[in-house]
């Protein structure tokens, strides 16, 4: 249930369906498995937990909803052991090299014949819909996942006018006074982890990890690189580091906050992850709020 990564988008308007419409509206395009020549299949899925069959589960003013993909898994060396032989055969019957483009054809060709046999994989993104404060909030790591997701839930819903929750600009620039102690958001402290890069197309690299990054030696490349993640840490409630593009990764949420509802237990499964939903709905809202303010002030 706690999102471990974050992508934050800000909804302009309410949702077009609500309710019961929305849960049909999810359930036309719900997951189905790769068959045949397929190598990605997308679809909803139910949301909070295989026994609670909703695809749009809604709890106060939240929504959680589900997207399932699953593709086949097709390792580059078994396609090329499959191909070689088929690429000498013709190369001595042409007599010639074949070209990338001869290569491509049969490539794609031993794709299709192979697809069918080939393992698949699955995962499940999860995104939390925020009607009260108006977020979608996805939890992944990746910028591409979040938008497939956004994608089949506009879809879906035939709208849904989601843009990111911070210009990544003004995000940069504040990266960089963070990480010389100025301005930190409010009860934020520098956690102990940063990468930078030189903004010239070659762009040397350094990375910092369990490091004071007050000290000289991290201090010493502001001057000629930018910041592209940080870590910060809000003490007793979270460790999150920020990345230049605007996602929010490594986020762990401290005991005080995860075992809030741990006098629950685990004998009635959907209260108990009804329970920490809101309380991480609860943070991450506080957590939004308090770094659009310090980067965007009205």
């Amino acid at each position: 249930m706690w999102f471990k990564n974050l992508r934050a988008y800000i909804l302009n308007e309410p949702l077009a369906l609500q309710g019961d419409a929305l849960e049909r509206a999810l359930a036309e395009h719900k997951f189905t498995p790769c068959m045949g020549q397929d190598q990605v299949k997308m679809g909803f899925t139910y949301a909070l937990h295989p026994t609670v069959k909703q695809y749009a589960y809604q709890l106060e003013n939240l929504t959680l909803v589900g997207l399932k993909r699953q593709e086949k898994i097709l390792p580059a060396a078994v396609l090329n052991e499959e191909m070689q032989p088929k690429i000498d055969a013709l190369e001595a019957e042409k007599g010639r090299p074949l070209s990338r483009k001869e290569k491509q054809a049969i490539k794609e060709e031993m794709m299709q014949v192979l697809l069918p046999r080939a393992f698949s994989r699955s995962s499940v993104t999860t995104a939390i819909i925020d009607a009260a404060n108006g977020w979608v909030l996805v939890n992944s790591s990746s910028a591409s996942r979040a938008e497939d997701l956004l994608a089949l839930l506009r879809k879906a819903l035939g709208t849904l006018p989601a843009l990111p929750w911070i210009d990544s600009n003004q995000l940069g620039q504040a990266l960089q006074h963070w990480l010389s102690n100025q301005g930190l958001p409010d009860g934020f402290v520098l956690g102990n982890e940063a990468e930078l890069k030189a903004p010239d197309e070659e762009g040397a690299k350094v990375k910092f990890s369990n490091h004071l990054l007050t000290a000289p030696e991290v201090q010493s490349h502001l001057e000629d690189k930018l910041v592209t993640k940080l870590a910060l840490t809000l003490p007793e409630q979270l460790d999150v580091q920020i990345a230049d593009d605007g996602g929010l990764k490594k986020l762990q949420f401290h005991e005080l906050i995860a075992g809030k509802n741990d006098e629950l237990g685990w004998d009635d499964l959907v209260l108990r992850l009804d329970a920490d939903l809101l309380v991480m709905a609860k943070e991450l809202n506080q957590l939004l709020v308090t770094l659009r303010k310090q980067v965007m002030p009205a």
